[in-house]
C-alpha cells in the first residue's frame, strides 16, 4: 500500500492509491511491445491516477523493451562511455559529429537511432575504435587538454600506459607494488593517497601532480585504477626491481614508512580509515554508500589534513607515522 496521494480525475480530489503490477502492451510505430508495468490505483474509486513517478518507471521499461528488440544500445553501456573514455558528453557528441546535446540526450535516456546505437555500441566494445574517431576528429574539441585526457584513457585500455613509465605517480606505484606482498588494487589505491597526503605534511610540497577523486570505496588516482584494474580483487603480480625505480631519498623514506605503518593493512581495512577522513567526507561522503559519486579531491585539501593530523600526533619524522596508523585502526575496528 502506497501511502502517497495524487490528484484522482474520478474523485476530483488527492486521494491516496495502491500500486500494482501488471502486464502492459504499449504500441509504437505499428509494433507491440509487452512488458510487465506498474499503475497507481484510487483507493476510494478503484481508478487508474497518473503518477509521474510510475510513468516514468513504464516508459523506461517501454524503452529496455524496444532497446532489446532492435538490439539498440543499453542505457548501462551509454552511461559508462564518457567515464570510459575520460570525455565529457558534449565534447563526445563534437567528436563524433553530432549536434552538441544529441549525446546528452541518450545519456538521460532518449533512444538513439539504429545508426547512433551501432557507432556508440562500437565505441564501448572497442577503444581501438574510439582512439581512431578521436585521432581523426580531435580539431573539433575545443580543448587540447580533452584530446589529450581521453587519448590516454583510450590507450590504457588497450594496454598501453596512460601514464608515462617516468611520471612520479607511476614510478612510487610500482615501488609499492614491488615493495608489498599480495597489494589489491583497492589498497594500492589507499597507500598512493597516504604517500600524497604524508609526504606533504613532513615535506610542505606535493609528491604527484595528478588529483586524486572520491568514490565509493575511498579516494581513487583514476589513471591508476584503469591500469590495474583488470586486477580486480587479486594482488598484483609485477617483476620489476624496486632499486632501479628513481626516487629521492626523502620520497623513499616516506614511501617506506607508509609502507610499514599502513601496507599491513588490507584495502578494506584502508578504505575504512579514509571514510572517516576529512577529505573523502568533504568530497562525497555524505551521500550513501549504494549511491556511486566520483567527485575531485583538491590537493590543498589532503595536504592540510596531513599536515593537521602531522601536529596533532606530534610526528617529529616519517617512523610516526605508525601512531597515526594504529589510532585509525583502534578508532574503527577495536
Amino acid at each position: 500500500m502506497n501511502k502517497n496521494k495524487a490528484f484522482c480525475e474520478n474523485c476530483r480530489k488527492d486521494t491516496s492509491f495502491t500500486v500494482k503490477e501488471e502486464y502492459m502492451s504499449v504500441e509504437s510505430k505499428g509494433e507491440t511491445y509487452n512488458c510487465l508495468g506498474k499503475k497507481a490505483i484510487c483507493d476510494e474509486c478503484n481508478n487508474e491516477v497518473f503518477v509521474s513517478e510510475i510513468s516514468n518507471y513504464n516508459l523506461e521499461k517501454f524503452y529496455n523493451e524496444t532497446r532489446k528488440k532492435h538490439n539498440i544500445i543499453s542505457l548501462e553501456n551509454i552511461l559508462e562511455i564518457p567515464e570510459k573514455y575520460s570525455i565529457g558528453k558534449r565534447p563526445l557528441s563534437l567528436l563524433l559529429g553530432w549536434g552538441e546535446q544529441t549525446f546528452s540526450r541518450y545519456y538521460e535516456g532518449d533512444l538513439p537511432t539504429k545508426q547512433y546505437s551501432m557507432v556508440l555500441q562500437k565505441i564501448y566494445d572497442d577503444p581501438k575504435f574510439y582512439l581512431s574517431i578521436l585521432e581523426s576528429n580531435k580539431d573539433k574539441l575545443k580543448s587540447k587538454s580533452t584530446y589529450e585526457k581521453s587519448k590516454q584513457a583510450a590507450l590504457t585500455l588497450l594496454g598501453g600506459n596512460q601514464l608515462s613509465d617516468a611520471s612520479k605517480i607511476n614510478v612510487i606505484a610500482l615501488y609499492l607494488l614491488c615493495k608489498c606482498e599480495d597489494i589489491t588494487p583497492l589498497a594500492l589505491q589507499k597507500l598512493l593517497y597516504y604517500v600524497q597526503g604524508f609526504y606533504y605534511a613532513f615535506m610542505n610540497q606535493y609528491v604527484f601532480e595528478e588529483d586524486c577523486e572520491a568514490w565509493i570505496h575511498g579516494p581513487v588516482y583514476k589513471n591508476v585504477y584503469f591500469k590495474y584494474r583488470e586486477y580486480r580483487f587479486d594482488p598484483i603480480n609485477i617483476s620489476d626491481d624496486a632499486e632501479d625505480l628513481k626516487l629521492s631519498v626523502s620520497e623513499k623514506i616516506i614511501t617506506d614508512s607508509v609502507i610499514k605503518n599502513l601496507s599491513c593493512y588490507s584495502g578494506k581495512i584502508l578504505e575504512g580509515f579514509t571514510h572517516v577522513e576529512t577529505p573523502w567526507l568533504a568530497a562525497g561522503g555524505d551521500l550513501p554508500l549504494s549511491k556511486s559519486f566520483e567527485k575531485k579531491i583538491e590537493k590543498k585539501l589532503i595536504g592540510d589534513y596531513f599536515t593537521a593530523v602531522k601536529e596533532k600526533y606530534n610526528m617529529l619524522n616519517p617512523s610516526d607515522i605508525q601512531v597515526y596508523s594504529k589510532k585509525m585502526f583502534k578508532q574503527i575496528f577495536m
